[in-house]
């Protein structure tokens, strides 16, 4: 069975977002992997200075053939930063895992697919 690691922003780290809905339909597209045959987690992050670190865990915790990086890291200028150490983390903690990209919360199943 293939993996995936989905890493994105949690809700509840967004000011003025409803984090209830955003949550749920997180939640329900990370179901959607178990229906395409791949083992899937997500990893989100809180923007309290613990996003390296969690980022490496995730990484190392089991062996990814695909690593999924959400929109908001990548669409938001001031996560640049951010967004370029998670492609270095990728790289160095997760090498044999391809990288994809999604487009918005209801297409991560295809992002990986399009991947592995």
């Amino acid at each position: 069975m293939s993996s995936a690691l989905v890493l994105g922003i949690d809700p509840l780290a967004v000011p003025g977002v409803d984090a209830v809905p955003f949550r749920a339909s997180l939640d329900k597209e990370l179901a959607r992997f178990g229906e395409h045959g791949i083992d899937a987690a997500m990893t989100l992050l809180v923007f309290d200075g613990s996003e390296e670190s969690v980022i490496v865990a995730a990484l190392v915790e089991r062996p990814w053939d695909v690593v999924v990086v959400g929109g908001g890291l990548r669409k938001t200028p001031e996560l640049l930063p951010l967004f370029e150490t998670i492609v270095n983390l990728v790289r160095r903690h997760a090498p044999d895992a391809a990288i994809a990209f999604n487009v918005g919360l209801d297409d991560m199943v295809e992002s990986a697919q399009r991947r592995l």
